[in-house]
């Protein structure tokens, strides 16, 4: 295996072409068909079932719900993969405490994913310093998805989760036009300003004609430690909106400190936290049980 780090750069002459610098392309027949403007979905080899976290929002905890629904999915026993696809704002390297790392190219010129807590993990993260800003144009991040999808050796996956970016735009296109997935998760907070950019979520989705699993409502109260008191304090208003999408609630994670410290000290809550990892399996039952209809 040869480091991938060293066939990276930004001052490339072949960046626009190959971004991520993998020796090997797209089928040719799949590139003839997107450079005619139809490129068909397929299969991502060696994975069964493909998910997508998203949310049109930032800052509403989308990569905490990614990490998290990965490693309940591991727990019960499903050989799982996630996918940082958040070109400019990676956070899968710190939240699996994987910064620092990079992939290794196999003998095929696959990238291997770098592996924790039982999840097979592909990121730009690994191929960027941590503080290396990715200044790139809407044709470069395109082509980068295309590699970490097509040019990553999963090596046999029962699910793939990919951790969108934030919004509506090229990486979300682009996926959903070249792979087949099985379904999306969205998650948002219930304040109103997430909420209109929920909806806008939701009808891209729907456009798209990628199944919704249903829809996650993080930081849904706040519990007081010492009364148990609810608060909502970030209104109640999720609920009735998913009722007039016609999508169904996966399930409400509360806004809590010990949530947003696992994600920073890279090990996720699902694995230390009785209690906050039931409320994500309930999550994950219902995606299985869609998935499996």
């Amino acid at each position: 295996m040869k480091s991938v780090k060293r066939l990276f750069s930004i001052t490339s002459t072949l960046l626009h072409e190959n971004p991520l610098g993998i020796p090997n392309k797209l089928p040719v027949r799949n590139t003839e068909r997107m450079q005619r403007g139809l490129p068909k979905k397929q299969k991502i080899p060696g994975v069964k079932d493909i998910i997508l976290i998203s949310s049109a929002k930032g800052g509403v905890g989308k990569s905490t719900t990614a990490v998290n629904v990965a490693v309940s999915m591991s727990n019960i026993g499903l050989k799982v993969g996630l996918l940082d696809a958040d070109i400019f704002g990676p956070s899968i390297p710190k939240m699996m405490k994987l910064e620092g790392l990079e992939p290794l190219l196999s003998d095929k010129h696959k990238l291997v994913p770098l592996n924790n807590h039982g999840i097979s993990c592909m990121s730009i993260g690994f191929l960027v310093k941590e503080d290396a800003p990715v200044v790139w144009r809407g044709m470069m991040v395109m082509k980068s998805i295309q590699q970490l999808l097509w040019d990553v050796d999963w090596n046999g996956l029962d699910l793939l989760v990919i951790d969108l970016p934030p919004g509506t735009g090229d990486v979300q296109l682009t996926i959903q036009q070249q792979v087949e997935i099985s379904g999306a998760v969205i998650v948002s907070t219930p304040q109103d300003v997430a909420l209109i950019d929920t909806v806008k979520g939701v009808n891209m989705f729907k456009k798209m004609d990628t199944k919704i699993l249903g829809i996650v409502e993080n930081m849904s109260y706040y519990q007081c430690e010492n009364c148990n008191h609810q608060s909502h304090i970030f209104g109640d208003g999720l609920t009735n909106k998913a009722k007039e999408m016609g999508i169904s609630v996966l399930g409400s994670i509360p806004l809590n400190a010990v949530i947003c410290q696992s994600g920073d000290n890279g090990k996720p809550i699902c694995l230390t936290d009785k209690l906050h990892s039931e409320a994500y399996q309930k999550i994950c039952s219902s995606i299985l049980a869609q998935l499996k209809g």
